[in-house]
């Protein structure tokens, strides 16, 4: 079954990146990704749909961890998205290879890898256990930009 198939099965909507959605540009001088041989490395991705920020603010504190899940599922989205635009074809995704995600939080919340699995269990519900499945590294930060809940960034290996 194509990841195209996959993703209209899942009811899952990428948003265009090609249409300069990439939400990085508003952050400062930065591509959304680069190909060096066979891995395709992407920038860092956010909880954005529509333009908008889904659920800004700490998990633990305004952000429920469930909502912090939700933001960093979108977020799983919107690095597929990101993958589309860089390669054009989704078939052309081999696997992840390991994704460095970023929750803010308050300072006694410390399921930040259960947030971070709202993006890991997309990417496998999407590209399968063997594809989907990278590493993946979690860490509790004060803030991010625009208040943002969660950002990742990536390295996908690519046919």
């Amino acid at each position: 079954m194509s990841v195209e198939h996959r993703l209209a099965e899942l009811g899952i909507k990428l948003p265009d990146m090609a249409d300069g959605s990439y939400a990085g540009h508003d952050y400062g001088r930065m591509k959304p990704h680069h190909i060096v041989g066979n891995v395709l490395f992407l920038s860092g991705h956010v909880p954005t749909r529509n333009g908008e920020i889904l659920h800004p603010g700490r998990v633990g504190g305004a952000v429920t961890a469930e909502q912090g899940y939700e933001a960093a599922r979108q977020t799983g989205i919107n690095m597929i998205a990101g993958m589309k635009h860089a390669l054009g074809d989704l078939g052309r995704v081999k696997g992840m290879i390991r994704c460095l995600c970023f929750v803010a939080c308050e300072p006694d919340f410390t399921d930040v890898h259960k947030v971070s699995s709202g993006a890991s269990d997309v990417l496998v519900e999407v590209f399968g256990e063997a594809a989907g499945t990278g590493g993946r590294a979690t860490i509790g930060v004060q803030s991010l930009c625009d208040a943002m809940c969660f950002e990742t960034w990536s390295e996908v290996e690519i046919r």
